[in-house]
């Protein structure tokens, strides 16, 4: 029996004033410059993506966005479905805090690599913890529902580090550990039942100097 693949992508970086505050699930903008730099990167997983795949994304405009340049750049038109469980961690009161106003109401020691820590929750939110949570439960009916199938999803940093934490059963400051770039592939197998990680941070081959 062939496995389920996901084929998992974080949408293009969003515009500058969105990255200097804790925007969490709040729907900012991609940068358009930045995505008339990376066309190379649209071509490259238009022509990695498996073709007939059927293709998901959030609500947030973002991930939709994400999508439409990928098959814009040469992905056949295929069709969309809106799936909201693998939304951006809900920040609550911490949604469009700056970093620094954050750092003083945190609880918890921030993590190494993360403004607060692993397992806190912020109030009105969700931890991260949550989202594994979340992120799991349809990451299974998936795989069941949908066997040897490819699945495209474009997502966010903190629904792919949650899927990819969930497949390897790892705890939160663990998963902090994961750096998932913009426009980055991660790739997850569900082969009867278990999980296997194909790949993390699937980048276009840099082109070689002369």
């Amino acid at each position: 029996m062939n496995p389920t693949r996901f084929f998992l992508i974080r949408h293009a970086i969003v515009e500058p004033s969105a990255r200097v505050m804790m925007y969490g699930d709040m729907d900012v903008a991609v940068c358009a410059l930045a995505m008339a730099q990376e066309s190379a990167a649209y071509r490259w997983l238009a022509q990695r993506l498996p073709r007939r795949a059927h293709w998901f994304h959030t609500p947030l405009s973002r991930t939709r966005t994400t999508a439409a340049a990928i098959v814009a750049a040469g992905y056949p038109e295929p069709e969309m479905t809106v799936e909201p469980r693998f939304a951006e961690q809900h920040l609550g009161e911490w949604q469009g805090l700056s970093y620094d106003t954050l750092a003083e109401l945190l609880r918890d020691p921030p993590h190494p690599f993360w403004p607060h820590g692993a397992f806190e929750r912020p109030p009105g939110g969700e931890s991260l913890q949550d989202v594994i949570d979340r992120i799991g439960p349809a990451l299974e009916e998936m795989a069941e529902q949908r066997t040897g199938e490819d699945l495209v999803i474009v997502a966010h940093g903190g629904s792919i580090r949650a899927a990819v934490a969930h497949a390897l059963k790892l705890d939160p400051h663990q998963a902090f550990q994961l750096s998932v770039k913009n426009l980055s592939l991660t790739r997850l197998e569900n082969h009867a039942g278990h999980w296997r990680v194909a790949s993390i941070n699937e980048e276009p081959p840099m082109a070689s100097s002369a």
